[in-house]
């Protein structure tokens, strides 16, 4: 992935002969942040070319990372700054912005921070504000919280939106407003008939779709039936993916959603393959950067799954929330191809997930055929979320929990009580069902491994969203 590309410039006093006295000093806390924000592994530092003491080099600092598009910029402050002068770098650095304060008793440093951050927020401008030495671990990930959320919202910026078919089966949480999708995320929204990528896939070479197949038999279990899920329907499904990635590269789309149902699955073949390789980080060509992919054309869905991937930067699950056992006290997240195989084995090695995975026969919804990608998720810490819009304002509904890995023969249970073709992902919340079902927004979920309930509640104050975490 792509490091996140961040902004620092450091500020000093407005009077010559004490910023001359204490340009070193300052200099050494502007180096011991970079220092620390670098060996996270997820930031490139841009710095200012000079410790900021006059309004000059304040309009030269800002514009200097506005040229180098910072995703993201720091306010540094170790002395006492004069106040106006990060505002006027602000009028020039892309936002948002984090002030740092440094700990430095014997020069007021605290003040200065202070001081900046209640002026810009006079003008309009809310810079988070982190407060500590740069070597404390939880110092530094408190900034890379905001870093993680700011670089997704800057990402977010200019992309575009494949929707292949219109809304599904009468969802209404699926489709979305592009007009206030570009006003309030920057996304361009491109709307394509699913008729292209049939078109597409009738003409991808036999060898290409041959090879393909050959490589998920060795590595995954194909359960070939005769009827639902043959050789020829497995090709068919490989092709549409060949089509989808020709339509991604050549309409230069970042993310997309394909409606599915009930055109394609009906009549061609399901989406299933399709959409769990655009999620992977690999697929039979080899390593790749994954392509969020939401079914059913839910574009909220999708929305969410971006932003995941951008804080996060690993793949990300898309869900029906299918069924809660109460016994079990596990809610089971189940659906029936967009569950990226790397959430099998949580490896970025396709012969450690896929060794997981049946591709097994679609079932009576899908008379088309094809290939269902079943597997169960692997355990581990999970951050859940889903955007929706409520009286047409967006609202972040924030959901963490726990991936539970059951017994094989609980597996089995369990699955077939629901739906034994599809994949599943056993997940135990941080909150009651009751209070869950009273508050979540719609029947999509989307997650991915790790904690970043803090890194998504920054997003949406960047953004001026609203949120609710369940589970607090």
């Amino acid at each position: 992935m792509k490091k996140r590309k961040v902004g620092v410039i450091t500020f000093s006093d407005g009077r010559d002969f004490v910023h001359n006295d204490l340009i070193e000093m300052n200099k050494g806390f502007q180096d011991r942040l970079v220092k620390a924000l670098e060996a996270t592994g997820e930031v490139e530092v841009v710095t200012a070319s000079d410790i900021v003491w006059k309004p000059s080099l304040a309009k030269k600092a800002g514009k200097e990372l506005m040229k180098a598009e910072v995703e993201a910029t720091i306010f540094n402050y170790a002395i006492w700054c004069w106040p106006h002068l990060s505002v006027m770098a602000s009028l020039y650095a892309p936002g948002p912005f984090l002030t740092y304060g440094q700990i430095n008793p014997s020069y007021p440093g605290m003040v200065g921070q202070l001081a900046a951050a209640g002026a810009l927020e006079q003008v309009g401008i809310m810079p988070e504000r982190v407060w500590g030495n740069p070597e404390d671990s939880d110092v530094i990930e408190r900034v890379m919280h905001f870093v993680r959320a700011a670089s997704a919202a800057a990402r977010l910026k200019g992309e575009r939106y494949g929707m292949f078919g219109g809304r599904p089966m009468g969802m209404y949480t699926a489709s979305a407003n592009g007009d206030q999708w570009l006003k309030e995320f920057g996304v361009d929204v491109e709307q394509i008939d699913q008729y292209e990528l049939v078109v597409r896939a009738e003409k991808v070479p036999k060898d290409v779709t041959k090879a393909a197949r050959e490589w998920l038999e060795k590595l995954a279990t194909v359960k070939y039936d005769g009827k639902q899920l043959t050789p020829e329907k497995l090709e068919k499904q490989i092709a549409l993916y060949e089509a989808a990635l020709s339509i991604i590269k050549e309409y230069e789309l970042d993310f997309v959603g394909f409606k599915g149902q009930p055109e394609m699955t009906n009549n061609y073949a399901t989406m299933d393959i399709v959409e769990a390789f655009l999620n992977d980080p690999y697929d039979w060509h080899g390593s790749k950067e994954t392509i969020v992919a939401a079914t059913e054309t839910d574009m909220d869905g999708a929305l969410t799954m971006e932003i995941f991937k951008h804080i996060a930067q690993s793949p990300v699950l898309f869900a029906d929330v299918r069924h809660y056992f109460e016994e079990e006290d596990l809610l089971d997240l189940c659906n029936s191809g967009t569950h990226a195989t790397y959430f099998a084995g949580k490896s970025m090695n396709p012969e450690d997930n896929l060794k997981h995975v049946e591709l097994y026969p679609e079932d009576f919804y899908f008379p088309a055929g094809g290939a269902a990608v079943k597997h169960f998720a692997a355990p581990g810490r999970v951050t859940l979320a889903r955007l929706a819009r409520q009286n047409g304002e967006y609202i972040m509904t924030i959901v963490p929990g726990e991936f539970v890995k059951l017994s094989e023969a609980e597996e089995k249970k369990l699955s077939e009580k629901v739906q034994i073709e599809w994949p599943h992902a056993y997940v135990k919340l941080d909150t009651d069902m009751d209070t869950f079902l009273r508050y979540y927004p719609c029947n999509h979920t989307h997650g991915v491994y790790g904690d970043f309930v803090e890194e998504l509640v920054q997003f949406c104050d960047i953004k001026g969203i609203d949120y609710q975490i369940l589970g607090e």
